[in-house]
């Protein structure tokens, strides 16, 4: 008799997500107009120049979803992005040795970008905003350094396979997948995984149930470094080239796109789908008024509405807890 009143497996899961469904619901309708008004349709070549442009934000977004989920926000996302592609135009040509070897410096340059912007916020005690505003002007200044000018090279077959497709397949949308089920799904079960949840929904809560909360706030800053570093790589495979003047548009969309994903800015709510969800939800909406027919000087401002409305949605959910957390005090 208990099983008749039973929610189906596939309803329980989406009530359970229901944010994360929303957000990929959204993101059906979206495509299916941009394609709709694509004058070449759903080839793939449409698809694979649509995802490339979705996962380097989605990877940003990436970063950004561990900071917020342990109620920060990292405003260094973009910088890393740039410091990484800046020293990405330099190691990624040669010997295969060579690239395999630069690749891992790229990533490894995030991640202890990640990991300083951790230790002075958890040992320091100073808010993740302000630290993340000082780091980042640090790390673009590094990378203008590097590349005072657009320029440096990638080599260009490693470019073509991670940027074209598989048997028609984008090779990008190969790579979003197995970060999904290689590395989210595991991932999410884990200590750490289930720590950075805890962490956000009550630090003090945390603290009290034996959860090293200093070791895992350190943790996901880090991991939002590693995934910088990993949004600046790509971008490096898709642009062929060094910039160092790529941080403002990815740090603001970064943010927009957890927040289009149902993460919360107040933290401990939303899931690395739902993240890169947001940022393809972002991306399509650009491609669709660029093909729709509104003019090229209009776009920025819809964009920029289209931010603020976000960015706006999530600052309302803070506040609305914190006056739920005040009423209750």
């Amino acid at each position: 008799m208990s099983h008749s009143n039973r929610a189906p497996p596939m309803l329980d899961y989406m009530r359970s997500n229901r944010r994360e469904v929303i957000a990929g619901v959204v993101l059906i309708v979206l495509l299916a107009a941009y394609i709709g008004t694509h004058p070449r349709g759903a080839s793939t070549y449409v698809m694979t120049i649509w995802v490339n442009q979705c996962l380097i934000l989605g990877l940003a977004a990436c970063a950004q979803f561990f900071a917020v989920v342990v109620r920060g926000i990292d405003l260094s996302v973009g910088a890393v992005m740039a410091l990484t592609n800046c020293l990405a135009s330099y190691l990624l040509d040669g010997s295969v040795l060579g690239i395999a070897a630069g690749m891992v410096a790229v990533v490894a340059a995030g991640a202890l970008c990640g990991l300083l912007n951790g230790v002075i916020i958890v040992y320091g005690r100073i808010q993740p905003i302000v630290v993340t505003l000082a780091t980042a002007s640090i790390f673009v200044g590094v990378a203008l350094l590097l590349r005072p000018t657009p320029g440096g090279a990638i080599n260009y077959d490693l470019a073509d396979a991670l940027t074209l497709d598989v048997l028609g397949i984008p090779t990008s949308l190969i790579i979003t997948g197995v970060a999904i089920l290689g590395f989210w799904l595991p991932f999410r079960r884990t200590g750490l995984g289930l720590g950075l949840y805890a962490v956000g929904s009550s630090e003090q809560a945390a603290f009290q149930s034996g959860i090293n909360t200093k070791l895992i706030r350190l943790a996901a800053f880090t991991l939002a470094g590693t995934f910088g570093g990993l949004a600046g790589l790509y971008y490096s495979f898709v642009t062929t080239t060094g910039d160092a003047g790529i941080a403002p548009g990815f740090t603001l969309n970064s943010i927009a796109a957890v927040v289009l994903g149902g993460v919360l800015l107040r933290g401990g709510v939303g899931s690395l789908i739902g993240a890169l969800a947001g940022a393809f939800i972002l991306k399509t909406i650009a491609s669709l008024m660029f093909f729709s027919g509104i003019p090229s000087l209009a776009q920025p401002l819809f964009e920029g509405l289209i931010l603020a409305a976000a960015i706006a949605i999530g600052g309302a959910e803070v506040l609305r807890a914190r006056n739920k957390l005040e009423a209750f005090s």
